[in-house]
């Protein structure tokens, strides 16, 4: 007795792997292997330091297995998630043991883990021909949690339900589970009856659900009442609760809470970083973002793959190429460059800081690629005026057995409408068809942008005629396309009509397109009319593209002293490209005078944009001033500025070939 009795004091202080194999050795001399008891501490210590192997060996050699024996066994291959062996010792163990709470609890996480709904309601029914069993709260939190992960919300309702007095586990998992199916309106739901009706104290894992909740609605004000259930009981402090609210306060643009939030925590781990990092950067505080990543490197912070693509974002963002290579060898001296996530914000960064052969060669490395790397070459192309290659990616991709989703079908159909290609076109809308993602709205919309840019505008009314459901994004195409086409007086009959016999309402975009099309047909009194119905009727906030195209409308017309009006009213210093606009009209009607004062303030904000200095000569050379001429154009030489050449495109066969005026480079010429 007294040697059984050290035996199991021993076996409790067990706690790594060479002891267990002493104890193994010494419960097999001492007679005690076969033992229910000792076979199943060393079921359980083997599964946890050793191997599942061994603990597999030790359950065949035991001839009298209890139901904790069985408990141990299937939790030790649970643990290493060998789901089907799980459920096979399951149905084995029905024909020896009547299995208890814990073996059902441990047989459905398997039935979860093989998203085998046909076996868990097969568990679901043996528990509910024993009462015992199907009265118990931990078994009743195990099938709530089984079927939530099943999807299937409804008969997890029904087994909650079946309890009168659940318990904090078991609401847990309803919220949880609604969450985590896209039902948040449900989630936070369940979690005011939980705290409420039910006053049922929620637990962190309760409260991280409601936050992921408030951010699937991008609700501030939910998410805010959710913090302040928080801090009431007690989680203010909680790392990953503050996190999941970093991530909330992110999504709804709520930078400043989040700062503040980020600035309190008492302890912030690399999420904590990555998730203000993510805010700044998605939020488009792309240098704040950069700042901060640079004071976590400072503090010693270990950045991981997540952290780096977020920074490599926010370089994107900054057009900041040496900020880019700097973290592009801190990923790869961490080994995750090549990981797809973050090789394709690599290349997402590179396209969009003007250098795409960096990409192309990233591109070429990588051992694995997905839909959105294929996407990331694409757009990068088309981004820098080589969208003749973006459908060699495109074909590439098809090759690889890659195929597109909807969003990077938007991003096809905008690079193929750089080239202006009508067969092109033809063709790719044909693919929608084939593919089935002509149902979806912003590929609809796409396509009319599509037909509009190829010259096509009968093909787009067509389409845009066609469709039953019209959103605001379908409208909005629709009227850009009147606009491209300089039928000014077309978008505004489109406009009226979405206004005025559509449930409709239009948003910031839709005006940028109706604005612009009133632009290019030189429509001043409409335009100017539309922009006081945006503010006034609408209450839209104007962006900086709205006040660059009024400034290019009156430009248009010669009101250029309106023009600069508008621009200095401007709520907010205005973009380069508000006063290229003003430059632009400047060089139209020779004013030399106002185009002096534009250039000044324009090459303050771009000094390195050659194209900004030609404008300004060309000004001069029509006022005759040709030694303003010849020091401008001194100037652009001693900077080594280039402006870029436009490019031709010209389809041969199967080929798209791009071309500058007197090109002497291509292969086949001469």
């Amino acid at each position: 007795m007294k040697r059984r009795e050290g035996l199991v004091k021993l076996f409790e202080a067990c706690n790594s792997r060479e002891p267990l194999l002493q104890l193994h050795s010494q419960a097999l001399k001492s007679g005690f292997s076969k033992d229910a008891f000792f076979a199943t501490k060393l079921i359980a210590l083997y599964s946890k330091h050793e191997s599942v192997g061994y603990a597999r060996k030790v359950f065949d050699e035991t001839p009298e297995r209890s139901v904790r024996m069985y408990n141990a066994a299937l939790r030790s291959y649970c643990r290493e998630k060998q789901w089907e062996e799980t459920m096979f010792m399951f149905r084995k163990m029905l024909s020896e043991r009547k299995p208890d709470n814990f073996t059902v609890s441990i047989a459905l996480k398997a039935c979860v883990g093989l998203r085998a709904i046909g076996d868990g309601r097969v568990v679901h029914g043996f528990v509910m021909r024993n009462e015992e069993i199907a009265s118990d709260v931990f078994v009743g939190s195990a099938l709530v949690e089984f079927y939530s992960k099943c999807g299937k919300m409804g008969e997890a309702l029904k087994v909650f339900e079946g309890f009168s007095q659940p318990d904090v586990f078991m609401w847990t998992n309803m919220v949880t589970g609604y969450e985590q199916n896209g039902n948040a309106v449900e989630a936070l739901e369940f979690l005011s009856r939980m705290v409420t009706f039910a006053r049922v104290k929620p637990e962190r894992v309760t409260l991280v659900s409601a936050v992921s909740a408030c951010a699937q609605l991008l609700s501030f004000r939910l998410g805010s009442c959710v913090h302040g259930v928080a801090v009431r009981n007690g989680f203010d402090s909680d790392l990953c609760l503050l996190n999941s609210l970093i991530n909330l306060y992110a999504k709804t643009g709520s930078i400043r809470t989040a700062t503040r939030l980020f600035w309190k925590m008492p302890e912030k781990d690399v999420i904590s970083w990555s998730s203000m990092i993510a805010c700044y950067t998605h939020n488009g505080d792309v240098l704040e973002a950069l700042n901060l990543f640079e004071e976590m490197i400072d503090r010693g912070v270990e950045p991981n793959s997540v952290t780096v693509t977020n920074s490599l974002q926010a370089c994107a963002g900054a057009c900041n190429l040496d900020n880019g290579k700097k973290i592009h060898k801190l990923a790869t001296r961490k080994g995750f460059e090549l990981e797809v996530a973050v090789a394709t914000s690599l290349i997402d960064m590179y396209m969009k800081c003007s250098a795409p052969q960096e990409a192309v060669d990233l591109f070429k490395r990588m051992p694995k690629k997905d839909v959105v790397s294929w996407i990331a070459m694409l757009s990068g192309y088309a981004q820098n005026g080589m969208a003749y290659k973006s459908m060699g990616i495109f074909r590439n991709m098809l090759l690889d057995g890659t195929q597109p989703d909807a969003v990077s079908m938007v991003k096809i159909l905008t690079a193929c409408s750089e080239l202006g290609n009508l067969q092109q076109a033809l063709c790719l809308h044909g693919y929608v068809i084939q593919t089935g993602f002509k149902d979806s709205i912003f590929v609809r919309a796409s396509l009319i942008e599509l037909y509009s840019k190829c010259g096509s505008i009968d093909n787009a009314v067509r389409l845009f005629e066609g469709m039953v459901y019209k959103d605001v994004v379908i409208w909005s195409a629709m009227i850009a396309g009147y606009g491209i086409h300089g039928q000014g007086g077309e978008a505004l009959k489109v406009f009226d009509d979405m206004v005025k016999h559509s449930a409709v309402t239009p948003n910031d975009v839709t005006f940028t397109s109706v604005l612009s099309a009133c632009s290019h047909s030189g429509l001043v009194v409409e335009g100017l009319g539309i922009f006081s119905m945006m503010l006034h009727q609408y209450q839209l906030k104007p962006r900086p593209e709205h006040y660059g195209i009024l400034v290019d409308l009156l430009g248009r017309t010669g009101e250029l002293d309106k023009g600069m009006e508008i621009v200095e009213r401007m709520p907010n210093p205005a973009e380069p490209h508000v006063w290229g606009a003003l430059l632009g009209a400047c060089r139209i009607h020779n004013n030399v005078k106002l185009g002096e004062v534009v250039a000044k303030r324009l090459l303050e904000l771009e000094p390195d944009d050659a194209g900004y200095y030609v404008l300004l000569s060309n000004i001069y050379a029509m006022d005759d001033k040709w030694e303003n001429v010849s020091n401008l154009r001194t100037s652009v030489r001693e900077k080594g500025l280039k402006k870029i050449f436009g490019q031709s495109v010209v389809e041969a066969g199967s080929e798209i070939h791009s071309f500058v005026a007197g090109d002497r480079f291509h292969p086949e010429f001469g």
